[in-house]
């Protein structure tokens, strides 16, 4: 009897231990059957974003389109509420400004000269086409007319209100009055004459075309200024504008504070924009860069829908024009699409290619104090991560820090495929990319219940290797479209900030060299060294500013 006692006694706890054993291997089940889900989803995403058939997602073209119609279509399907300006999308204008076209062509005795390398017309010139056999050092009634700067340049060498545009506007003016067709200036000199291609240049047309024959191509062509030669001249400049489609989603908790998961989803094409680190007109994929992180957000997006996290709102942003230098977040600060009051950012850029040389690296740390105790926290992970303090960088996260928001950049590491054709879906680390998502979500479960961060400065990273020994310290404006480089942000104890500049300021000349653009501001610092002294000219508003610098 006692036997059976006793045996009655322990059926009920063995049953009860058997029930948990089987819902504890349930549950393992059902988190395999969830991971082997995510990861082939994260697969799908990317393997459909990255495929040959979109091209490469360049920025206003169809295969960008493509892509925004198939993740609209991911946030449609699992019931996550659009929140663009004409549904999921907020279409925006990229002006690229003025372009030389690829049918612009110059060939002295038959012989082709290389547009940029051997001349370029300026950009205010006249379109057209011009045949002649002129004598460079005559000027004949309608052929074209050959102008050496070398005395101009000599006679203002310290004049600082000579202006070598409206020099050059005026005569070809004038020759265009004695009968030239056409204006080639060169200069013989070694004085720096300012000549550049602006492409933001909106001053009217010249009445005939006007070229300018760089130093290597008066070397290949003007070896003998007493000859005749036989010209043929075709000028082709166009303004280049084309549309960025951002995508947005919104999952409304109803809560006071909205957390803000993004991710760039175009990419360089063929490589047209000339940002692309190969050569040849070839399909640049874009897998790690940027399908990995936008498959990322879509999938983080469906957990969110389902979380029981509800203290915070959640916008997806999937930017258009990163490649181009962060137009479709700067458009979004500018012009945003919903008003919300953001609590941070999570921008996610390059996530696919974890290994034990590539390990994750969080940046923005130190944007938040917040951001300490969060990851101090026993986040359960199999990545190894390293953390960056810096909320600035060369991505999307960027523009939100400098709207003072604080920012994660989740980022496994540059590799010889960055932008190169090689970028594909095969190379993708799909488990370590389910990891990530996972590891990410946890970030947000964490501070569900922490309220709206505080926000902090962080130090400006030194970007990988630079070919400039100085640097002025300002952060430019991509997006600007008139001449110059307007400043977007200072970064703190560089010469910038040292010397008074300020956000929204327009930088113009450097010493003796005036820029039109970032590209040509990044040539004029070239040119300078650690102690050189100089001076720079700004505009602030209506009026001009001088300050005496030391690098």
């Amino acid at each position: 009897m006692y036997k059976w006692i006793l045996f009655l006694l322990i059926l009920p706890a063995s049953i009860n231990a058997q029930s948990k054993k089987k819902k504890l291997k349930l549950l393992m089940e059902a988190d395999q059957k969830s991971a082997i889900v995510l990861v082939n989803n994260l697969q799908n995403h990317v393997q459909y974003l990255a495929a040959d058939s979109l091209e490469g997602r360049r920025t206003g073209t169809k295969g960008e389109t493509i892509a925004m119609n198939y993740i609209a279509n991911q946030y449609a399907t699992n019931g996550i509420e659009a929140k663009g300006t004409k549904g999921y999308v907020q279409s925006f204008e990229i002006n690229e400004g003025k372009q030389i076209a690829s049918n612009t062509f110059l060939k002295i005795n038959q012989v082709s000269a290389i547009v940029e390398t051997d001349f370029f017309p300026l950009a205010n010139s006249k379109n057209g086409k011009v045949q002649g056999m002129p004598a460079i050092a005559l000027n004949e009634a309608n052929q074209p007319w050959f102008f050496d700067l070398k005395d101009v340049l000599e006679t203002n060498k310290s004049n600082p209100h000579f202006d070598i545009e409206s020099f050059l506007k005026q005569q070809t003016t004038m020759v265009a009055k004695k009968g030239a067709t056409a204006l080639f200036v060169f200069n013989s000199t070694t004085i720096t004459d300012n000549i550049l291609f602006n492409k933001n240049d909106k001053s009217a047309s010249t009445e005939i075309p006007l070229i300018f024959i760089t130093a290597a191509g008066q070397k290949k062509f003007l070896k003998d200024l007493s000859a005749t030669i036989e010209i043929e001249l075709e000028v082709v400049i166009e303004e280049h504008i084309r549309n960025g489609k951002n995508i947005i989603a919104f999952i409304d908790n109803k809560a006071t504070n909205t957390v803000i998961i993004g991710a760039h989803y175009d990419h360089l094409g063929f490589g047209e924009d000339k940002n692309a680190l190969d050569t040849g007109h070839v399909i640049h994929n874009g897998a790690d860069d940027n399908a990995s992180g936008t498959a990322a957000v879509i999938e983080l997006a469906k957990k969110l829908k389902q979380s029981g996290t509800k203290n915070n709102n959640y916008l997806f942003i999937h930017f258009s024009g990163e490649e181009l230098g962060l137009f479709g977040s700067k458009h979004w600060i500018e012009n945003p699409s919903i008003q919300i009051t953001p609590n941070y950012m999570i921008n996610m850029d390059m996530v696919g290619r974890y290994d034990t040389a590539h390990k994750l690296t969080i940046g923005g740390y130190g944007t938040s104090p917040v951001w300490g105790d969060v990851f101090s926290k026993n986040m359960t992970s199999k990545l190894a991560v390293k953390f960056d303090s810096t909320g600035s960088g060369p991505s999307d996260h960027a523009t939100f820090y400098r709207a003072n928001i604080p920012v994660l950049f989740f980022f496994t590491g540059s590799h010889p495929d960055y932008h190169k054709a090689t970028d594909d879906w095969e190379k993708i680390n799909y488990q370590a990319l389910k990891n990530i998502v996972e590891y990410t979500y946890q970030i947000i479960e964490i501070t569900d219940k922490k309220g709206k961060l505080i926000f902090t400065k962080t130090a400006e990273p030194q970007i990988g290797k630079s070919k400039f020994t100085v640097s002025l310290g300002i952060i430019p404006d991509y997006g600007y479209n008139g001449t110059g480089v307007k400043v977007d942000g200072i970064s703190m104890g560089k010469l910038a900030e040292k010397i008074g500049l300020q956000t929204g300021d327009i930088i113009l000349q450097m010493g003796e060299y005036k820029f039109v653009d970032v590209m040509s501001y990044m040539q004029t610092l070239s040119k300078f060294k650690k102690g050189d002294a100089t001076q720079l000219k700004i505009k602030r508003g209506d009026s001009e500013k001088t300050f005496d610098i030391i690098f």
